[in-house]
């Protein structure tokens, strides 16, 4: 069995090196370069331990620290692409790129979220700028209803003009053994009043595992961490509302009533009585090129109103993790809002209980204590 696990080591620790433990096994790790945080991937029997101790060791060769996760330092048109190997697991969408059809208008214009996501087996499993609801963007992250400063802009429905969510800026992007990541800046900005004015300013961070498989199941994973903090000293109000907040746009093939699958870590199938209920995870799929294949959304325990409600459309392949379901609430100046969501991709039909294991090393990973 495989478990992701982080750690922390001291900020003057080598990016990459070796954790020995005390059967004398020796796995790699990979640091954030300006941070102490270090991940690797514990290959295990028993996973009832909660506690484990190890030695560092020297950093790796460096012909054995060839990245196993590469990402593009020279984006196309402000994509990014995380690859395994030759394999495409996913892009992020900085910078706007061109518009994908003439007829539509320039408003919708938008950078800042991740797609294509693919499968292991290279099948495509998220959409962009679908004709029914062409601001939906892969996976983002906008609020719909909101108020601020006794306005009320929609970052969300971008069409309307009251408001949109901004590419800034992001970091030269890390590849490695154990990771790939970046991290990326965005802005809310509010156009209901001119000079326009910046609502919250966003950080993503996105990290996409070499792990290609878990307990047998050949998958890709990723994490999008983001925080939201005032751009002013106003809050950002968000009353009570049943979308907004980190969403998903599945594959357009995916559309209609019929062809969109759903599976809560409640059990709940019905995408109708799973609406607006809340869950630990939520797997969304269905069939591209003969293959049934998905994308399970994680939500971290620690988040805000955890486990926070879901938007389940009852015709169209959209998931929303939507805190706002449960009533009023608003982002404060100096209380910034932290969110953590894990995505686990993978062909053929989902597993509630490999979920579910998943979903427990994800919240409840055991703890490392460093040893001299």
């Amino acid at each position: 069995m495989a478990t992701l696990m982080e750690f922390k080591l001291p900020a003057s620790a080598p990016v990459e090196g070796l954790l020995e433990f005390q059967n004398g096994v020796t796995v790699p790790y990979q640091k954030e370069p300006s941070s102490s945080r270090a991940w690797f991937v514990w290959n295990h029997t028993n996973r009832s331990q909660k506690a484990l101790k190890a030695t560092l060791r020297p950093p790796i060769s460096p012909r054995a620290s060839t990245p196993k996760l590469t990402v593009d330092p020279n984006p196309s048109n402000g994509q990014i692409p995380f690859k395994f190997g030759d394999r495409s697991v996913l892009t992020y969408q900085s910078k706007p790129g061109p518009l994908p059809r003439a007829d539509i208008e320039p408003i919708y214009t938008r950078g800042g979220y991740i797609h294509p996501i693919y499968s292991p087996s290279g099948r495509l499993v998220s959409d962009d700028f679908p004709p029914n609801h062409i601001h939906h963007h892969g996976i983002w992250s906008p609020w719909t209803k909101t108020e601020f400063e006794g306005r009320s802009p929609d970052f969300w429905n971008m069409g309307q003009g009251k408001g949109r969510v901004e590419f800034v800026r992001s970091t030269a992007p890390e590849s490695g053994r154990i990771f790939g990541a970046l991290s990326a800046h965005h802005r809310f900005v509010d156009s209901t009043i001119q000079p326009e004015r910046t609502a919250l300013n966003e950080r993503w961070d996105l990290r996409v595992y070499s792990l290609t498989q878990f307990n047998g199941h050949p998958c890709h994973i990723f994490d999008v961490t983001l925080d939201q903090s005032c751009a002013t000293e106003s809050a950002l109000k968000l009353p009570k509302y049943h979308y907004g907040g980190l969403g998903f746009r599945g594959h357009r093939l995916w559309d209609g009533a019929a062809n969109c699958q759903f599976l809560a870590s409640t059990g709940e199938t019905n995408r109708i009585a799973g609406n607006e209920t809340r869950a630990n995870w939520c797997w969304v799929g269905g069939n591209v090129e003969g293959q049934l294949t998905g994308i399970a959304i994680l939500c971290h325990p620690s988040n805000f109103r955890a486990p926070q409600p879901m938007r389940l459309h009852p015709t169209e392949p959209f998931f929303c993790f939507a805190p706002s379901q449960l009533g009023d609430w608003s982002i404060e100046p100096n209380l910034p809002y932290h969110a953590e969501y894990r995505f686990v991709v993978f062909d053929g039909a989902p597993n509630r209980d490999w979920l579910n294991q998943l979903w427990t090393d994800y919240a409840h990973p055991p703890s490392l204590q460093l040893t001299n």
